[in-house]
């Protein structure tokens, strides 16, 4: 039975912080205990567990605008994050568990600024036909965690941008997310982030009972920064993605170049170089060069920087 409860807002946009957080929670919060945490990522597309990053999200160009790319604990698809965009987790025992209950406090809230919004589907939230929050779930021994996304103001032509990869360019086995047409609060009503953080609250309370507030960067969380590393580690981020399979090919002055290889365990294996370049050695030197390398564009670059400088330009960038 739920006893005691709490809200908890953080001021931190560190996703790898923010992760590390929820899954600390996730793992401790009391057995009489329900968590509602409101928190927010700057720049940031984050992807499913079971997801292929690269497949999701265009990683050089997010790294290259200096956002990030972060894998969260729960299922489910990519999705991308800015300071327009309010994240809510709760955390609660398995048994009192209720995902109609949970999405109650959320539903209330919107409906608040007079926005007509109802659930749809498995786990989407949708007003005027148009989806404004999607939620996932984990499961960690008898705790539970739910969260989802809420967009009020978030830039959905930069989130596009990242999110937008071309079906040709890798062909992964990943779990790929599903995209549908999506909308901000703020197009619907008159509201804000700070002001949807407000009525989250006071929604909770009304469907949980008082609770009391607490402030993330108050809490005395042993571990969280080793967590945190963690997530935001090559590791965690990449090398759990699926195997994929890429193909690219392009014409220079000097002949035409195919390459097609795999990438396991975020390493480029089993190259294969087709070319009617003069050079009748190139084909193999390019499949000896990127065997094993991790699949980062200025890994690649410098591979295959020695065998032909253009090539490793060019294939960087491609990535």
């Amino acid at each position: 039975m739920i006893r005691r409860l709490f809200t908890c807002s953080g001021s931190g946009t560190d996703p790898y912080r923010n992760l590390a957080l929820e899954r600390y929670l996730t793992e401790t919060v009391p057995e009489d205990a329900c968590v509602l945490y409101l928190w927010q990522n700057q720049n940031t597309v984050v992807i499913g567990r079971n997801q292929n990053a690269w497949k999701e999200c265009r990683t050089g160009l997010l790294e290259q605008e200096g956002g990030v790319l972060a894998r969260r604990l729960s299922g489910g698809g990519a999705v991308f994050h800015d300071l327009g965009n309010l994240n809510f987790s709760f955390f609660l025992p398995r048994g009192e568990y209720d995902v109609q209950r949970q999405l109650r406090v959320v539903l209330s809230a919107v409906r608040a600024f007079g926005v007509e919004a109802e659930m749809t589907g498995r786990n989407d939230l949708t007003a005027d036909g148009r989806k404004f929050s999607g939620n996932a779930f984990r499961f960690v021994h008898d705790r539970a965690l739910h969260h989802g996304t809420l967009l009020v103001c978030a830039d959905m032509a930069r989130g596009e941008k990242y999110l937008s990869v071309s079906p040709e360019k890798l062909k992964s086995k990943g779990v790929a997310s599903v995209r549908a047409r999506v909308v901000n609060l703020a197009e619907l009503a008159d509201v804000n982030v700070a002001h949807l953080a407000e009525a989250l609250a006071e929604a909770f309370a009304a469907e949980y009972g008082p609770a009391r507030r607490v402030e993330a960067e108050a809490l005395d969380l042993p571990g969280l920064e080793e967590r945190a590393t963690r997530y935001a580690s090559w590791e965690w981020n990449f090398a759990r993605s699926p195997r994929g399979e890429f193909e690219r090919e392009h014409r220079f002055a000097w002949g035409g170049v195919q390459i097609l290889f795999s990438v396991l365990g975020g390493n480029i294996v089993d190259v294969f170089a087709y070319t009617d370049a003069m050079d009748e050695n190139l084909a193999a030197k390019i499949a000896s060069a990127l065997e094993g390398c991790p699949f980062l564009p200025a890994a690649v670059e410098e591979r295959l920087f020695a065998v032909n400088a253009e090539l490793a330009t060019w294939l960087a960038a491609a990535l």
